[in-house]
């Protein structure tokens, strides 16, 4: 089944069935592959500049659960310790899923270094 949404001026679509953990990879590796090459085809197709969120079994929606509670947990600990803290290297949708949150908490953070090894850090305030 293929369910079609829009989400914070967002083309989200939902892909569910029977045995697509293939179609995820380590990590969601080949889900950000599968992804970017469907923005790339709406793109040429259409002329305009696509953001499209492409899931596959719930990967990005666990995801994004599982990072919301990683940005609190590590929120309260820079506010405790009065400290930066630096995440692991995250892709583009883990590391904006972090900021959302810590902006959310009244806290800031931002990106450093690059790709692939760009991370987030959460500072204290």
């Amino acid at each position: 089944d293929i369910d079609i949404d829009v989400e914070n001026d967002r083309a989200a679509v939902a892909i569910v069935g029977g045995k697509l953990n293939h179609l995820v990879g380590n990590g969601g590796e080949v889900l950000d592959a599968l992804q970017e090459l469907t923005r790339l085809a709406v793109q040429t197709s259409t002329g305009d500049r696509s953001r499209l969120m492409l899931d596959i079994e719930g990967f990005r929606s666990g995801r994004k659960s599982e990072l919301k509670k990683l940005a609190e947990k590590m929120a309260e600990k820079a506010k405790s310790s009065g400290e930066e803290i630096r995440l692991e290297p995250m892709n583009a949708f883990e590391r904006k899923v972090i900021h959302d949150t810590i902006q959310d908490l009244g806290l800031s953070s931002e990106s450093e270094g690059e790709d692939p090894d760009r991370f987030v850090v959460i500072f204290p305030n």
